[in-house]
């Protein structure tokens, strides 16, 4: 979880909270106000993977956050998706999983 929680942190430019719930490791994603409702996101300890869910994070920069990581965790470069729907990028975090950005310029 450590691992994940520093990837995370540098890709993202935020610090993560870690906590344990029911038993359940969880690391969680800022929330920008203390009264906010729910979960902004969170990562969950369990067996890493390259083939489960890709999630996209919203980022305002693809070119800060593919700066702050290795080259070698590039999987897809910044991609036009298409009219008005701005660009993706792929890469995998520190244990293997694929994950997305997405941001409008």
């Amino acid at each position: 979880m450590d691992r994940a929680m520093a990837f995370y942190e540098a890709a993202l430019g935020m610090t993560l909270s870690k906590q344990e719930v029911g038993g359940q490791q969880m690391a969680w994603f800022p929330v920008e106000k203390e009264t906010a409702y729910g979960a902004t996101g969170a990562l969950v300890l369990g067996e890493p993977g390259a083939s489960a869910t890709t999630v996209y994070f919203g980022v305002n920069s693809i070119e800060d956050v593919l700066g702050r990581v290795t080259e070698e965790a590039v999987v897809v470069p910044k991609t036009a998706i298409g009219e008005n729907f701005g660009f993706f990028a792929q890469l995998r975090d520190s244990e293997g999983n694929l994950i997305g950005i997405h941001s409008h310029t």
